[in-house]
């Protein structure tokens, strides 16, 4: 396998710890006692479980969980340098750390993921994108049933570049207002995305699908990939078996790592199987940094110079070493999730009744559990509250993409969890939210909601005021 040329034993066993036995699983049923427990039980404001943090500061998403194994601090530590290491291009003075590009969209994990928390679209047209990224794709399926990279320009676009090389090019984000008015005749105005392309070195996107993808915060990734398969199946009612309007899809995608198909559970699409996975793909996306398991530069075949630059810059073996990869997934793995505020206010308790009365809680499940063969000793066995149920469903034309990845359809998103959102605005002094970032607060966020997500969307709309601020309070407290 491609994934086993180097990389330790375990590597092997934090990818696929929890994953049990990945083959085809049968059609999947709904048990829907299961899902309405995970619904109605009762949250705690550890919403990590054990590995829950008690902070409240700019840094509230760097930390290490609370239940840290012996020794786990010092790759912890080195795992988070690695994460803010500015990689330069090759032959670099400390040859550890280059091998940046040819493209590239960022010199680090950190320059997206500012304090392992979450990006945003620019703040005005023509601004560069710092934390935000387009995918790209033609129509038809590549390899496994993933997305079919455009021919010049690939599955991103690469805005930057090494000395020599030409950006792919940049794009453009303006903004169509959306006005709409809640139940109580006070008016309220979305902001709807527009995407545009220039300076494209390569020749034109003809026939291009895109998606815009603001980067997440990073936090309780080691609980969500630990989720038992059995769970997400259980959960799942692709057929919306039980009349209520809410399906929600296992997506299953191919693991570069272990070479197999398996299902997604990170990602705006969950269409990433492991934190493994997530992470060396971000590395070759995002920053041209080739793995044991991504060998390969991702220059495409119009892109000479990107070859050239490369070649002549390339030494024997990976740019991250598969040592380095093993404690950057463990870093990304024992981040932990900082624990709920304000849970006694008045206003707080309100809104957690109203929002699970009202529907959110159908897909935006509290409660989750680990089992036993977690991808760490630490994870395993955790009762905890994401608000998620890792799932795909069909969000509407608002907020389609019209961009389909592996098993997901242009319209599906994965359930995004909601823990650690109400930090956002101290951690990265911002509050966009949604996938594109285009959402400003709790409220639009819920507006733009349709699909699925439609009943839920109006019963929020037409809430008396108090009632709409006593959810938005509930949220900002997770």
């Amino acid at each position: 396998m491609i994934f086993m040329r180097g990389f330790t034993a375990l590597g092997f066993a934090l990818s696929l710890a929890a994953c049990g036995d990945q083959s085809a699983p049968t059609a999947a049923r709904i048990d829907a006692s299961l899902r309405a427990r995970l619904i109605a039980e009762p949250i705690s404001p550890q919403l990590g479980g054990d590995t829950t943090r008690v902070v409240k500061s700019d840094t509230s998403f760097t930390f290490l969980i609370e239940n840290a194994g012996p020794g786990r601090m010092r790759v912890f530590q080195f795992g988070n340098r690695l994460f803010n290491t500015n990689w330069v291009q090759a032959p670099g003075s400390v040859k550890s750390f280059d091998g940046l590009g040819p493209l590239f969209n960022r010199v680090s994990c950190a320059g997206c993921h500012t304090f392992d928390g979450r990006g945003r679209p620019p703040e005005n047209t023509g601004d560069t994108m710092d934390s935000i990224l387009v995918r790209l794709s033609i129509p038809g399926a590549g390899p496994h049933g993933a997305p079919n990279p455009h021919p010049a320009y690939g599955n991103q676009l690469s805005d930057r570049a090494i000395q020599g090389v030409k950006p792919e090019g940049r794009a453009l984000i303006s903004y169509e207002d959306v006005p709409g008015a809640y139940g109580d005749g006070t008016p309220y105005t979305l902001r709807k995305p527009l995407l545009s392309f220039v300076d494209l070195a390569y020749g034109p996107m003809d026939g291009v699908m895109t998606s815009l993808r603001v980067a997440p915060q990073m936090i309780g990734m080691g609980l969500l990939e630990s989720v038992p398969e059995e769970t997400l199946n259980a959960l799942a009612d692709p057929d919306d078996a039980d009349g209520d309007g809410i399906s929600g899809r296992v997506n299953r995608v191919w693991s570069e790592s272990a070479q197999k198909m398996m299902p997604g559970r990170l990602g705006w699409k969950a269409n990433a199987p492991t934190s493994l996975d997530q992470s060396v793909d971000a590395a070759l996306g995002d920053i041209g940094l080739t793995t044991s398991i991504h060998p390969r530069q991702n220059c495409s075949a119009p892109q000479a110079d990107c070859r050239a630059a490369y070649d002549q810059g390339a030494t024997e073996g990976p740019e991250i070493s598969d040592a380095f990869v093993e404690k950057l997934v463990i870093y990304v793995q024992t981040l932990a999730v900082p624990r709920q505020r304000d849970e006694n206010s008045p206003a707080v308790k309100r809104g957690e009744a109203l929002f699970r009365e009202i529907g959110c809680a159908a897909c935006h499940v509290p409660t989750l559990k680990t089992g036993p063969d977690a991808v760490l000793p630490e994870l395993a066995n955790q009762t905890f509250h994401p608000f998620t149920d890792l799932l795909l469903h069909d969000m509407g034309p608002g907020l389609a993409d019209g961009r389909p990845d592996f098993d997901a359809t242009g319209s599906e998103w994965r359930t995004p969890p909601l823990w650690g959102l109400g930090l956002v605005p101290s951690v990265n002094g911002h509050d966009y939210l949604l996938h594109d970032g285009r959402a400003r607060g709790f409220a639009e966020a819920i507006l733009w909601h349709d699909g699925e997500g439609l009943k839920a969307r109006e019963a929020f709309r037409t809430l008396p005021r108090q009632d709409r601020e006593a959810i938005v309070a509930f949220l900002a407290s997770l």
